[in-house]
């Protein structure tokens, strides 16, 4: 007797559980999840860490900049792929998160010259960064804020650079039409924009709550 066959739906969502299980966490991580529990916050998915780690370590990052800090599971993901002499800057607006943060990267061997803790609203920090001074910026916080965020990057990447907005598909509320909430709409916008501007490469990937990446084009 045959199996019955997989519904298009049941199929999607084996295929999702199977690349979401696909990537495997160390003791330094699993401290961090367990720390981010307590705290409160929602890490990153080793699925989608493991797309982090690949990205830095494609474009040989040397400088990036993480939009939400948390307690240091992205973090952790990003140092590992970047060069041996790159700084992650991080922000956050709770110091308990940073803190956590920081015992996550030295538990991973990353020395504290290699990062570098901002406590603060990270659109007042941006501003002050230099401009295409950065290879990969990552936005895992406020989803209202992520075309303000998108707005910050183009500024901050160098040509050939890349922004990735996570939660791009707020857990599926993106693709109903009848979700209307402001962070729904917000996060509509900022693919509009990425998709509609000559000077984005992007492609939306189903990770996590869904990962937004685009590249930065070399100015006409």
């Amino acid at each position: 007797m045959s199996p019955s066959p997989s519904t298009p739906s049941s199929t999607a969502e084996t295929v999702l559980e199977h690349v979401e299980s696909s990537a495997a966490e160390d003791d330094v991580l699993r401290a961090a999840r367990e720390r981010s529990v307590d705290l409160g916050v929602v890490a990153v998915s080793p699925a989608v860490g493991a797309a982090l780690t690949f990205l830095t370590r494609v474009l040989g990052a040397r400088t990036v900049v993480e939009i939400g800090t948390g307690a240091g599971v992205s973090g952790v993901w990003l140092l590992r792929g970047m060069r041996a002499d790159g700084v992650l800057t991080t922000i956050d607006t709770e110091p308990e998160h940073q803190r956590s943060a920081r015992q996550a990267f030295l538990e991973a061997g990353v020395g504290p010259g290699r990062f570098r803790l901002i406590n603060g609203r990270a659109l007042e920090v941006l501003p002050r960064l230099t401009d295409s001074g950065y290879d990969l910026v990552v936005v895992d916080a406020g989803a209202t804020d992520h075309p303000r965020y998108l707005a910050e990057a183009v500024r901050l990447l160098r040509p050939g650079g890349v922004v990735v907005l996570h939660g791009a598909l707020a857990g599926g509320r993106v693709a109903d039409p009848a979700q209307r909430d402001a962070a729904t709409v917000a996060l509509r916008e900022a693919a509009r924009v990425v998709a509609e501007d000559e000077q984005w490469v992007p492609a939306l990937l189903p990770l996590g709550e869904g990962l937004l990446v685009a590249t930065r084009l070399a100015d006409a």
